[in-house]
C-alpha cells in the first residue's frame, strides 16, 4: 500500500466523521439524554457494522447489492423498518430528572451496541459508499486488492470511533448541566424528526 494513498485515506475518513451527519448526530444527542457511555455503546455497534460492510466489499458479495433489485429493495425496507422502531421510542420517551443521580434511564450495553449494529449494517447506502470510497485507495503495486480493503475499513472504524467516542464525552458531560424539562422535549423531537428524516431518505434511495 502507498504511505500517500493511506494518508490521503485517513483525512477523508476524519473529515466525513468530522461532518455532522446522520450517525454522529444521532450519538450526540443520545449522549446528551442519557449519558456518554449511551453514546459510545451505540458508536461501537455501528463501527461493528463496519466490519460486515467492509468484508462484503472486499469479498465482492456487496456487488448483489448493485446488481439485484431485489435485495437491495429488501434491506433497504428492513432497514426503513428498523429506522421507525427506533423513532416511535424516542417518542415515547420519557424526560429524565437531572436533579438525582441515577436517576437517568439508561440501556445495557448489548441492547444499545445492537442498535448501533444494526442501523449500520441495514443500510444499505453504506454498502454502496463503500463500494465507491475503497477501490479508489487500493493501490495497484503491492499485495491483494482485498487485504488492502480490509485493513482501510479497520482504518475508516478506528478513526471513526475516535471522533464518535470524543462527541459522545464532550456531550455526555454537558448533560450534567441541563435541568429544564424542555431541553428533553426539543431533544425528544429531534430524535424523533431526525430518524423520520432517515427512514424516507432510506426508502428514496436511488439505485
Amino acid at each position: 500500500m502507498e504511505l500517500s494513498l493511506v494518508l490521503g485515506f485517513i483525512t477523508a475518513t476524519l473529515a466525513l466523521a468530522l461532518m455532522p451527519g446522520p450517525d454522529n448526530i444521532y450519538v450526540l444527542t443520545e449522549s446528551v439524554s442519557k449519558g456518554w457511555r449511551q453514546g459510545v455503546g451505540i458508536t461501537a455497534g455501528l463501527m461493528s457494522g463496519v466490519i460486515i460492510h467492509t468484508t462484503l466489499v472486499a469479498t465482492g458479495v456487496s456487488l448483489i447489492l448493485i446488481e439485484s433489485d431485489t435485495a437491495f429493495d429488501f434491506l433497504k425496507y428492513l432497514g426503513a423498518a428498523y429506522l421507525l422502531y427506533l423513532a416511535y421510542g424516542a417518542f415515547n420517551e420519557k424526560p429524565m430528572d437531572v436533579h438525582m443521580k441515577g436517576q437517568a434511564k439508561t440501556e445495557p450495553f448489548l441492547v444499545i451496541f445492537k442498535r448501533g449494529f444494526l442501523m449500520n449494517v441495514l443500510n444499505p447506502k453504506v454498502s454502496i459508499f463503500f463500494i465507491a470510497l475503497l477501490p479508489q485507495f487500493v493501490s495497484s503495486p503491492g499485495f491483494s486488492p482485498m487485504y488492502q480493503m480490509m485493513i482501510l475499513g479497520f482504518i475508516f472504524m478506528l478513526v471513526s470511533f475516535v471522533v464518535f467516542s470524543s462527541i459522545a464525552l464532550i456531550s455526555g458531560r454537558t448533560a450534567r448541566l441541563i435541568e429544564h424539562k424542555a431541553f428533553w422535549t426539543t431533544t425528544k423531537w429531534v430524535k424523533v424528526v431526525l430518524l423520520i428524516s432517515l427512514t424516507l431518505l432510506l426508502v428514496f434511495i436511488e439505485r
